[in-house]
C-alpha cells in the first residue's frame, strides 16, 4: 500500500465533524539510549505522532530539542517520516532530552535526565504553530508538566485550541506529584493510565484489577467528568469505563517480545484513531492491544517499518 493509499484509508474513515481537523500532539521529544549503546527516538508524545503518521493520519507534534547533533537527526527522522515539523522548537541553550534505559527482564527501567530542550517549551511559539490547524483533539502527557515553564506552555496551549484533551498519564519519579497530574486530568475528556497508576489516584488505594479495579475507574471518572477512562493491565490486557460500564479487552496471543518499550503509547495511538474514526471502544480496545503487542516486537518505541503500518491498515479495513 502506497503513503497517499495509506492516507486516504484512514481518512475515509473518519467521522464527518473530524475531517479536515488534526491531532495535537504535545510533549517531549528525546532518545532513549540501551544499555548497549543504541538510541532510539522516543518520548511519549513523539510515538504517539509517529504512529498516527504511520496510521496515515497527520498529526502537529510541539515540542523542543536542543541546537545539537540529537535535535537534527530529531528534525531528519521526522522529515523521512512525512511528519509536519513545524511546531518543533530549537533551544540554543538546553539539550536534546535523553533518557537512560535499562531493562529488567524485558520491562523499561527509566532514568530522565532533567533541564532538557523540552522542559522550556515555548508557549507563543506553540501557539503560533497552532493557529494554522484545525484540531480534532490534543493529547499530552504528564511528564511535559514537570517544569514550571513547560507547564504555562502546556496549560496556554489547552486553553486556546479549544479542542478535548486526551491526557496520558506517565507517573515517572521524582517529576510528579498527586495534585499536579490531578489538576491535569481536570477537564480531560479522555484520560489513559496503568491498573499502578489508577491506584495512586484512588481513594480505594491499591487496586488489583476486577472489580476493584472497575469501581476505582468508576469513581475517578465521575470526580473529574471523564467520558472514557482507559486502564492498562500489562499482559492481563485492558479495560475502559465508558458511562456506566466497563469493557474489557484480552491480550492478544503469544508474541515474541523484545522489550515492551513504547507499548502504552501505541495502545494510545490507536485509541485516538479509534476517536477520530468514530469506532466503538470494543473495537478499538482489540486493536489498540493488537498494536501495542506488535511494538513489543521491535526495539523501542517506534519503527520506520512501513509494512507494519500496511499491515495494520489492511486488517481495519477487513474487519
Amino acid at each position: 500500500m502506497s503513503e497517499d493509499s495509506r492516507r486516504d484509508s484512514a481518512s475515509l474513515a473518519l467521522e464527518p465533524n473530524s475531517i479536515g481537523r488534526r491531532p495535537v500532539v504535545v510533549g517531549e521529544v528525546l532518545f532513549d539510549v540501551f544499555p548497549d549503546g543504541t538510541r532510539v527516538l522516543g518520548g511519549a508524545p513523539l510515538n504517539v505522532a509517529w504512529h498516527l503518521r504511520g496510521f496515515g493520519l497527520e498529526p502537529l507534534l510541539i515540542s523542543r530539542v536542543g541546537e545539537d547533533d540529537l535535535g537534527g537527526a530529531v528534525v531528519d527522522a521526522l522529515d523521512s517520516w512525512g511528519m509536519d515539523s513545524s511546531g518543533l522548537q530549537v533551544d540554543p541553550e538546553k539539550p536534546t532530552g535523553r533518557v537512560a534505559v535499562a531493562l529488567d527482564a524485558g520491562a523499561p527501567i527509566f532514568d530522565i535526565v532533567s533541564d532538557q530542550a523540552y522542559d522550556r517549551l515555548d508557549g507563543g511559539a506553540a501557539r503560533d504553530a497552532l493557529a494554522e490547524v484545525r484540531p480534532a483533539l490534543l493529547y499530552h502527557g504528564s511528564l511535559i508538566a514537570r517544569e514550571a515553564v513547560a507547564d504555562r506552555a502546556l496549560r496556554g496551549i489547552r486553553a486556546m485550541s479549544g479542542a478535548p484533551v486526551f491526557v496520558d498519564v506517565n507517573l515517572r519519579s521524582p517529576w510528579w506529584s498527586v495534585e499536579s497530574v490531578t489538576s491535569l486530568i481536570r477537564g480531560a475528556r479522555w484520560v489513559k493510565l496503568n491498573d499502578d497508576e489508577l491506584g495512586r489516584f484512588s481513594d480505594r488505594g491499591s487496586v488489583s484489577g476486577g472489580t476493584g479495579a472497575e469501581l476505582a475507574a468508576a469513581e475517578l471518572s465521575r470526580r473529574h467528568g471523564i467520558d472514557e477512562l482507559i486502564v492498562t493491565c500489562g499482559d492481563r490486557g485492558a479495560f475502559v469505563w465508558v458511562g456506566d460500564r466497563s469493557v474489557v479487552g484480552r491480550p492478544p496471543g503469544a508474541v515474541d517480545v523484545v522489550d515492551t518499550v513504547g507499548a502504552g503509547d501505541a495502545f494510545s495511538a490507536v485509541w485516538i484513531a479509534g476517536l477520530l474514526g468514530g469506532w466503538d471502544p470494543e473495537t478499538t480496545l482489540v486493536r489498540a492491544l493488537d498494536f501495542a503487542a506488535v511494538i513489543c516486537g521491535v526495539r523501542g518505541a517506534t519503527t520506520d517499518d512501513r509494512r507494519i503500518y500496511d499491515r495494520i491498515l489492511e486488517t481495519w479495513s477487513s474487519t
